[in-house]
């Protein structure tokens, strides 16, 4: 806080806020000097990012498939269809005798119960949505059907280092039926062994022993995601309630067989089952402490337990397993499923449907019969069944033990009179997708049906139309922003100036400002000669024809208007007479001579790609990148130097500011001691 001219009556502030003024000139033109360069920075960021952008363009006119594409024609459509990728040679195919289809293994389930076909027993219902261990009764064969006991439960472990080995904790469980377990490492499914083989475990092979601990045949890397699927002797919870008291406890599994429950030290076992379907837990002394819904695993007790209340739970649940033995392309799946007793068939299904066994499941209420349909056409297991079902549950409950397989065959034909068949009716041969949607044999269609694999030259001509449109854009935007006007008197605004502007004059004033910065400019400028005698020079290597060394001899050249900055224009007709007559050296032109030292011997897009690169690597090096520290590149240590000035000079204004206080301050109290005296002689002079 200053405050002066209390003895002078001058206005110490705005005569120091003047003076500053002029002494913060040069600071403001350091300003303007930073801000010019982060202009320069930017518009060099931009056409950096322009050329990126070209280069992408280029990086896929290297490929053949711009210069390849391929159409195809069918004598008869409706019998044989076909696609052909740029790989594909022009060549004719007759495709004859086709004497079957290729269709996917399906089963359906069999009539091996007193109800015939149907999946309900006679008189009765059963509801795919409700778990299936209720609703066993109402199964045809449910009667003769039995539910195991234990506990199917499910664990990931993610590995924290390098092992073959892996505990999973049980919580004092055992493994039961361990040939049936699921194990995946990182989805990829392990054979499963409960007896190390004598020529010991496999790559592919994990022991499981009853304790948990699971030894691979290779090494487990480090953050690997192992997925066990398993089923115990029976399960161990412990609920804790040290704040809160208990009214509800659920089980982590449903379908409740047998429970031993421990509350407080005091023993509780499964009652009697009222008409709602709670069951009672009844401790020694008969007295009942709550209730069960075994389907759910829901705990309710009677009264609310105290705070610190423990409860620990050892049960067992109904549940049941089969297995699928499909083939498939990738060959034999074997796929194990483990089913909880309050799980519905339609939860079943989803399983079987988003498993491995490449099988789709559904079950027909119309019909209340399922069938099983193999995801893939064709004939994997040589005239076997494509889908063998294991398990009473499905062999029996869902009666498919007795059901016959349909489909499951290959597409038999001859193509260019070669006897083949195919797994699926859409097949490739040398890059042509055929489709045989129809039998047919000579008698019917005497010369078969003919496919011919054709240049697609509207294709390619758009893809070299458009690789010209690109060429242009960026040709014209260079060339706009090295040909700005520079306007020398608008140089960016200072903070005083703004002040004095609308928002409205001020957005005009930095557009000016901006205009130029580029203008001239050597790199740019060296892009587009290096581009426009890319274009112009011929191209001389092994893979070009004499008449197609150029590309004013397939009718692309630049434009009479000198001051469009060598744009292209193409000769449509010229352009498509060259890609049908030969396609081949078209191609060469462009995209030929990859690997050449010598730059006559590089097709045109090589020498762009190089060109454009070289620039890229100049204007990075100039002003770098988003991801740039201000040290690599030129306009950033600029701009370090013109931030270390600003640093140094707004220091300096402050000891001048200062200075210029001290001084009127030392005026001020001059001024005083003068009044003081001129006021103690006009007192004496008085007397």
């Amino acid at each position: 806080m200053r405050v002066g001219g209390l003895a002078s009556g001058m206005d110490i502030d705005s005569i120091v806020a003047d003076l500053m003024k002029a002494e913060r000139m040069p600071l403001d033109k350091l300003k303007q000097q930073k801000q010019t360069l982060e202009w320069k920075r930017d518009d060099y960021r931009s056409m950096n990012t322009l050329l990126l952008d070209f280069r992408s363009e280029l990086t896929q006119y290297k490929l053949t498939t711009k210069y390849r594409a391929r159409m195809t024609a069918s004598s008869d459509e409706s019998k044989v269809t076909a696609t052909a990728t740029s790989a594909a040679s022009q060549a004719s195919y007759t495709i004859n005798n086709v004497t079957g289809l290729a269709s996917a293994a399906n089963r359906v389930s069999g009539s091996s119960g007193s109800n015939g076909e149907k999946l309900s027993a006679s008189g009765k219902n059963f509801n795919p949505s409700k778990g299936l261990y209720g609703e066993t009764g109402n199964f045809d064969n449910g009667s003769g059907f039995t539910w195991s006991t234990g506990v199917v439960g499910k664990h990931t472990v993610k590995t924290d280092a390098d092992s073959t080995t892996v505990d999973i904790d049980l919580a004092g469980s055992k493994f039961i039926e361990r040939d049936k377990m699921s194990v995946k490492v990182n989805g990829k499914s392990f054979e499963v062994v409960t007896a190390t083989p004598a020529e010991g475990l496999g790559a592919n092979q994990v022991l499981v022993e009853e304790d948990g601990k699971l030894t691979f045949g290779t090494t487990v890397k480090k953050d690997t995601s192992i997925q066990v699927e398993y089923i115990t002797d029976n399960k161990n919870q412990t609920f804790e309630f040290p704040e809160n008291k208990a009214k509800l406890v659920q089980l982590a599994n449903g379908s409740i067989n047998s429970l031993e429950l421990d509350v407080n030290g005091a023993k509780y076992t499964l009652g009697a089952t009222d008409a709602s379907g709670n069951t009672e837990l009844v401790g020694a002394d008969s007295s009942v402490i709550g209730t069960i819904n075994k389907e759910t695993g829901l705990i309710t007790f009677n009264e609310e337990l105290d705070k610190g209340a423990t409860i620990s739970a050892s049960y067992t649940q109904n549940y049941s397993t089969f297995s699928l033995k499909t083939f498939t392309k990738d060959g034999e799946q074997n796929t194990n499923f483990f089913i909880q007793g309050n799980e519905s068939l339609n939860a079943v299904m989803s399983k079987v449907n988003s498993s491995t066994a490449g099988v789709s499941m559904l079950y027909d209420s119309f019909s209340d019969r399922v069938t099983m349909t193999r995801s893939e056409t064709g004939d994997f297991n040589k005239g076997g069944d494509e889908i063998i079902t294991d398990g009473d549950f499905l062999n029996s409950l869902l009666k498919f033990g007795n059901s016959t397989e349909t489909g499951g065959t290959n597409v038999q034909f001859e193509i260019n009179g070669l006897k083949t068949e195919r797994y699926s009716n859409t097949f490739e041969m040398s890059g042509v997708t055929f489709t045989i949607k129809d039998t047919f044999d000579s008698s019917k269609v005497p010369n078969g049906v003919t496919t011919t694999v054709q240049n697609n030259t509207t294709d390619v001509f758009d893809n070299i139309k458009s690789f010209v449109d690109k060429y242009n854009t960026l040709i014209d935007t260079i060339s706009k922003k090295t040909s700005e006007e520079y306007y020398r008197s608008y140089g960016p605004l200072t903070d005083e100036q703004r002040e004095s502007l609308s928002d409205k004059q001020q957005e005009q004033w930095e557009d000016k400002a901006k205009s130029g910065l580029l203008r001239r400019d050597p790199m740019l400028n060296s892009v587009l000669s290096a581009m426009r005698m890319n274009m112009s020079q011929p191209v001389n290597n092994s893979e070009t024809k004499a008449m197609y060394k150029q590309l004013s001899s397939i009718g692309i050249s630049t434009t009479a208007n000198y001051l469009e900055g060598g744009k292209l224009q193409i000769d449509e007709a010229k352009l498509k007479k060259a890609i049908e007559e030969d396609p081949t050296a078209v191609e060469n032109l462009f995209r030929g001579g990859a690997g050449a030292t010598n730059e006559s011997e590089k097709g045109i897009i090589h020498r762009l790609y190089d060109s454009v690169n070289n620039t890229m690597t100049k204007l990075k090096d100039k002003a770098g990148n988003v991801t740039s520290t201000a040290s690599t590149f030129a306009l950033g240590r600029e701009l370090k130097d013109v931030d270390s000035r600003i640093d140094s000079f707004e220091a300096r204004m402050k000891q001048v500011e200062d200075r210029y206080w001290r001084q009127f301050t030392a005026m001020e109290k001059a001024i005083q001691q003068a009044n003081s005296q001129s006021a103690y002689l006009m007192q004496q002079f008085s007397m």
